[in-house]
């Protein structure tokens, strides 16, 4: 999935597709990309490649169950860092405001 040797990185199909069901949950694909580290250009042509229905994995070499297993965790992981990383901007947005609550008894 990283580029070696200067070859180009290729991404299972998996991993695309959990790329863009981020985007279509309404993830920003600046974010998502920066968070999987892709380039956005990437995972905009994957959104619209999936859209039509022509999204398609790295290569035709078959990956062991392993490999499978790796690239789904990794997809998992990058989406559990995002949620965490929009939950952390909330908590420290709410730290700053100060809310001041009434309640009036009369009845």
């Amino acid at each position: 999935m990283t580029k070696e040797n200067g070859k180009r990185a290729s991404y299972t199909l998996e991993f695309k597709l959990e790329a863009v069901r981020l985007i279509q949950g309404g993830q920003a694909c600046s974010v998502t990309a920066k968070v999987l580290g892709i380039p956005k250009q990437t995972l905009d042509n994957w959104v619209r490649l999936a859209a039509k229905g022509k999204l398609t994995g790295a290569g035709a070499k078959p990956m062991s169950a392993e490999q499978m297993e790796l690239a789904r965790l990794r997809a998992e992981l990058a989406r559990v860092k995002m949620e965490r990383d929009i939950l952390k901007k909330q908590r420290r947005s709410l730290r700053g405001s100060q809310c001041e609550v009434r309640l009036d008894w009369t009845a």
